[in-house]
């Protein structure tokens, strides 16, 4: 991705805290993503990603920073904002007892797609990602790779902008992820599309993506991995998380 590429989301100075909470849960968290990047944003189980999301999603309330989509702030123009993204979250979010072509037709009404203009997106997706031919099939008879494609496919019925990813390949056997993280990395070349990529899984980064480092809520460490790996001398990115981070890369702490 070129720097002159316009900015999709511009995320500056979020810190937040969580009331019973001693010490802060993001601090003075920064990250800037242009059209056609994939943005990985890496850190162990516990380092605030998803709490980060719920703040860019506005599931959570600002407490200080601020945060822009497509040049719409999140507080002052939240509909507008929200508009402009496709969110694709950790725990499933379909109707296990409707067909693939009904969650999509009700995601589709959600966000105001006409009849003939839903029709032809979801047609359109649904080949794009090879599930023409379970339409019909309820979600509950799909395994969970095929459920994930079904979630990106309806997160881009309404042509967003920027693509969230909330540890979205969880519970997927390594092919499975793979196939969906080239998938995503495809997107963003063919439909110009930014994308925040949050997860703990190194191997889902690849060597020409952005790389946000998250720990304890703090970004440690940016730039492009084969950049930050030439840097800092490393095999891989878990090792240069250790170099900056003072610590083991452990994904066995409770997610925030």
């Amino acid at each position: 991705m070129s720097e002159s590429m316009p900015t999709v989301l511009e995320v500056l100075n979020l810190a937040y805290r969580y009331p019973e909470g001693a010490q802060p849960v993001l601090d003075d968290v920064s990250i800037s993503i242009g059209k056609g990047c994939f943005h990985a944003l890496l850190g162990p189980n516990g380092a605030g990603k998803s709490t980060l999301l719920s703040l860019i999603t506005g599931l959570r309330k600002l407490q200080q920073g601020r945060i822009s989509v497509a040049g719409a702030d999140i507080e002052q123009q939240n509909m507008r904002a929200l508009a402009r993204m496709g969110v694709v979250f950790q725990q499933p979010t379909l109707d296990l007892d409707l067909t693939v072509e009904q969650n999509l037709n009700y995601f589709a009404a959600l966000n105001g797609l006409g009849p003939k203009q839903a029709r032809q997106r979801i047609a359109d997706e649904l080949e794009r990602f090879g599930l023409a031919a379970r339409r019909k099939e309820r979600i509950r008879q799909l395994n969970g790779g095929h459920r994930r494609r079904v979630e990106i496919a309806r997160a881009l019925l309404h042509e967003p902008e920027l693509l969230l990813f909330d540890e979205a390949t969880v519970g997927l056997d390594v092919p499975t992820r793979q196939q969906i993280v080239d998938h995503v990395h495809q997107l963003c070349v063919e439909k110009n599309i930014a994308v925040l990529w949050a997860t703990h899984l190194v191997d889902e980064v690849f060597d020409h993506d952005k790389v946000s480092l998250l720990d304890k809520g703090k970004i440690v460490g940016r730039g492009s991995c084969s950049a930050l790996l030439a840097e800092w001398q490393a095999p891989g990115l878990r090792q240069v998380f250790s170099q900056l981070a003072a610590r083991e890369y452990d994904t066995t702490e409770v997610e925030l």
